[in-house]
């Protein structure tokens, strides 16, 4: 989780238009070079992003089969719990169709779906599966291979960390053209091999998707084609303060996975956040707007792309929220905290590479950031269970064993090998009104070391080296607004000329239109 910091182009087609109209977007966002994305089957066209319009499922859902396909078992919605009683009596392997109507399970919490091995379900039109506030969980089970399509489910109360669909994490599960909104807890969550496509998770009370396995690492995941909007509901960061346990998707020790052309938009905090061990991630085509924190937060992970993304008029509610408290910190749209490349981690890149993405009227753009007092076994580390990828035992970092090579570096998560280029930031005052230097910053900033007594990093080492020893570089981009820089310990605010200059030689081969208001 975000631990709490001390101080802490191509102008739009017609049709494009009219779905921006259609959808309550307008502006015109400069096209990055590429081709159109591809989109999930049956997905319907959407607001536009870097490369296309994007999936709008929420609203306007593809339909199921209207009759029953051929070996299906009819699922009768005037029988209470009749899902739950034809899949125990049915073997793995079968088809069950949800006949049109509100389906209910018993009337115990608990009363759920015990899905087996390689089971179907489908929605006719208009098939809602509906917990009514009483069932915690829909689907549950550790079945394999189990597959839903043309659903809606809704009414779950699963409780704080829990889901509502695919409850116990089995893997190889496909979820496509589903409804999943109005519950508790998570709508959906994810076991190794899981595909996600065309479907909305809308108005969940903590996450759309939480992409955590207990007690494992998940392997391959795709999530494509998908509208992910206003979910926690139940505002869990102003309950628990700092538990770092919200978003559009959460994403924990995800190893492969590509998130692609999906419209991410209004969840109350982060859109997507890959937290604690993840590696090996595509975050392509994506449309990712109006999120009341970060669009995308990756942190203590490993190697990713993200590139061709359109991400806009994020964190402005929490970044507004900090620089009234007097938080100085560059809260950004995309913030790489305690992430980079790692070669010795296999992945389809040994980098963190973001570029070709247009940023436009975010509270601000992109900040890489390392807290010198987190790393393997700190008491600092809110991920206390976990160690960096590159060292077995937590129990290793610590003295004096820590203080040399290889553990000094390898005890770390750290901010390097970060290549930001050939990126579009956009930034109109009138439309990001706020205090003087507060937003439209670029940052790469560490904190000093503080604690424990027994740290190596203590000082600004760690400072020093995000800034000139780690590889993170910006070049080739294109400003226009008003954008500052800040370089090496919040705070230490640069304009472009001193940003480019010595000691930083950040941002070489990029330009600058300061007046802004253009697009």
């Amino acid at each position: 989780m975000v631990r709490e910091r001390r101080h802490r182009a191509v102008p739009a087609a017609p049709l494009v238009l009219l779905l921006l109209a259609a959808t309550g977007c307008t502006g015109t966002p400069a096209a990055p070079a590429g081709t159109a994305p591809a989109s999930a089957p049956g997905a319907a066209a959407g607001p536009v992003g870097a490369k296309g319009a994007v999936a709008r499922v929420c609203d306007a859902p593809a339909a199921g089969p209207a009759t029953a396909p051929a070996g299906a078992v009819t699922v009768d919605p005037a029988v209470v719990g009749d899902l739950v009683a034809k899949t125990a009596a049915g073997p793995p392997g079968t088809t069950f169709w949800l006949r049109p109507g509100t389906h209910t399970l018993g009337p115990d919490a608990y009363d759920q779906v015990e899905t087996k091995e390689g089971n179907r379900y489908l929605g006719a039109p208009g098939a809602v599966l509906d917990g009514r506030g009483v069932n915690q969980y829909a689907f549950g089970g550790t079945a394999a291979g189990v597959t839903l399509r043309y659903l809606t489910v809704r009414g779950f109360v699963a409780p704080k960390d829990e889901g509502v669909v695919n409850h116990d994490m089995a893997d190889g599960w496909t979820v496509e053209h589903t409804r999943i909104e109005d519950n508790s807890g998570a709508g959906l969550m994810a076991g190794a091999r899981q595909r996600l496509r065309a479907s909305c998770l809308r108005g969940n009370g903590q996450y759309g998707m939480n992409a955590y396995k207990t007690g494992d690492s998940l392997r391959d995941l795709v999530v494509e084609g998908n509208e992910i909007t206003g979910n926690n509901t139940d505002d869990w960061e102003r309950r628990q303060p700092g538990c770092g346990c919200t978003a559009g998707v959460k994403f924990w020790a995800v190893d492969g996975a590509d998130v692609r052309g999906n419209w991410v938009h209004d969840n109350r905090g982060a859109g997507l956040w890959a937290d604690t061990n993840n590696n090996d991630f595509l975050f392509e085509d994506n449309l990712v707007e109006e999120n009341d924190g970060a669009a995308l937060i990756y942190e203590i992970s490993y190697n990713a792309v993200v590139r061709n993304n359109t991400i806009r008029r994020n964190n402005r509610v929490e970044g507004r929220a900090a620089a009234d408290g007097g938080d100085d910190f560059p809260h950004a749209a995309v913030y790489v905290s305690e992430s980079g490349g790692e070669p010795r981690v296999p992945a389809r890149t040994d980098r963190i590479e973001i570029h070709r993405n247009l940023l436009e009227d975010n509270w601000s753009g992109i900040t890489l950031w390392e807290d010198a007092d987190r790393f393997c076994n700190s008491p600092s580390n809110t991920s206390a269970d976990y160690c960096t990828l590159l060292v077995e035992s937590t129990a290793s970092c610590a003295r004096p064993a820590i203080a040399a090579p290889p553990l000094r570096s390898d005890c770390r998560w750290r901010t390097r090998r970060v290549d930001v280029h050939h990126n579009r930031f956009v930034l109109d005052p009138a439309a990001v009104p706020c205090p003087a230097a507060a937003c439209g910053r670029m940052a790469v900033v560490a904190g000093p070391g503080t604690s424990p007594d027994w740290s190596p990093y203590l000082g600004d080492g760690v400072a020093e080296a995000i800034a000139h020893g780690q590889d993170n570089r910006w070049h080739d981009n294109a400003y226009v607004g008003p954008w500052t820089f800040v370089a090496r310990a919040p705070g230490r605010s640069l304009d472009f000329g001193r940003w480019r200059g010595a000691p930083y030689r950040q941002d070489a081969g990029s330009t600058l239109d300061a007046r802004g208001g253009g697009r």
